[in-house]
């Protein structure tokens, strides 16, 4: 089988959403992906990245796959842990084997070894996928997904496709075309109102928007201003806010997504903003509180006081970018980009002054399954 028909068999599965990162053994799966008209591929710039998308995908109703190398399960042990397994969120993991018996380079061999240890310790089910049981390991797959809330696994030895190793016949893919990226001059904030402050001026904007809250106290904050269905906190799972809310946004174009996100949490998944740019969900607002420390665990510094993540985001190509330091600030500015095109991106500086909120007071699985409900309306 070719890697191209192997894609084809996952469509024809139902999966309707691809995020992942390169290897390989799966070249021509995801060069299928990236040509099939009309279908999400996401290049993800880690595979952490990856599950978060997959993660926001699947609360927007779509049903996700990933793509991987198993160098990149290993990347991906957190946010398997304490986003997909802990919420419950199915997907289908596409793991590649590297190091498989042994035989490949240096760097693949312990992986390679313990590949199916990892998923065994995460309690993901997996089938390692043969010639002749293609078809049965998808629809097994199928059935899994569908009883269980969690990721499965598929994982791909080597020499698998027909095509693997096989010199390409040209890039068919649509030409690039780079964006412009407008001029942006940060200007000097000075910080003057606490997060949660900031928080209550930016819930002034919203109606109906999706809310993806980063996980800590912009998540504790923006449930004690304003809880609602609409709201998705993030427990655990740091970095993925932005990612998550791309998922989102990705499954549900007509809706306004907005992630109230942390500096250490940007910082964390840096690249992940070169993902939301290429992409430009029009419909894809980023809102970072930033107070240039990690607030949760005492107040460490930030390197978000030394580097301007508005800069950064402008840089990426969003295609609008503001920043502010004042409450009157954050409503006027986010109001404007709820009723245009984006991607936007708004940063905040606020102080390191902290509410004294309770924890969140909803279970992974309910807050699951009421955002997924406010979603679909």
């Amino acid at each position: 089988m070719t890697g191209a028909a192997f894609a084809e068999r996952l469509i024809g599965a139902g999966f309707d959403l691809f995020a992942g990162v390169p290897c390989s053994l799966v070249e021509g799966v995801i060069a299928a992906l990236e040509r099939h008209p009309g279908l999400p591929y996401i290049a993800a710039v880690r595979e952490d990245v990856a599950v978060g998308v997959a993660g926001g995908a699947w609360l927007a109703g779509r049903r996700p796959a990933v793509v991987m190398q198993n160098s990149g399960l290993g990347t991906s042990l957190n946010a398997l842990a304490s986003f997909s397994l802990m919420y419950g969120l199915p997907a289908l993991c596409v793991v590649t084997w590297r190091g498989h018996r042994g035989q490949d380079a240096p760097e693949h061999r312990l992986m390679g070894e313990i590949t199916p240890g990892l998923l065994d310790l995460l309690g993901i089910p997996y089938r390692v996928l043969a010639p002749d049981g293609i078809d049965d390991a998808i629809a097994w797959a199928g059935r899994e997904l569908s009883v269980t809330h969690g990721p499965v696994a598929l994982v791909v030895p080597p020499k698998l496709f027909s095509d693997h190793g096989a010199e390409a016949s040209g890039d068919a893919r649509p030409e690039a075309r780079p964006r412009p990226v407008s001029p942006y001059a940060a200007p000097t904030l000075t910080p003057k109102i606490s997060r949660m402050t900031a928080i209550a001026a930016a819930m002034k904007a919203l109606g109906d928007e999706l809310v993806v809250c980063a996980n800590g106290y912009p998540s504790r904050e923006a449930c004690a201003v304003a809880d609602r269905p609409q709201n998705f906190y993030m427990i655990g799972s740091m970095g993925l806010a932005g990612p998550i809310g791309l998922g989102v946004a990705l499954g549900r174009p007509d809706r306004r997504t907005v992630v109230f996100d942390g500096d250490g949490n940007v910082l964390m998944s840096l690249g992940a903003l070169a993902n939301v740019a290429a992409l430009a969900p029009p419909n894809f607002i980023h809102c970072v509180f930033d107070n240039e420390v990690y607030g949760s665990t005492g107040n460490q510094v930030s390197p978000s006081r030394y580097a301007r993540l508005d800069a950064i985001a402008a840089a990426a190509g969003y295609r609008t970018v503001a920043a502010v330091d004042d409450a009157a600030a954050v409503t006027a500015p986010l109001r404007r980009m709820l009723a245009s095109d984006g991607p936007h991106f708004l940063l905040v500086k606020v102080t390191a002054a902290e509410a004294n909120v309770p924890r969140i007071p909803h279970a992974p699985a309910a807050l699951r399954d009421r955002f997924r409900a406010a979603v679909s309306r």
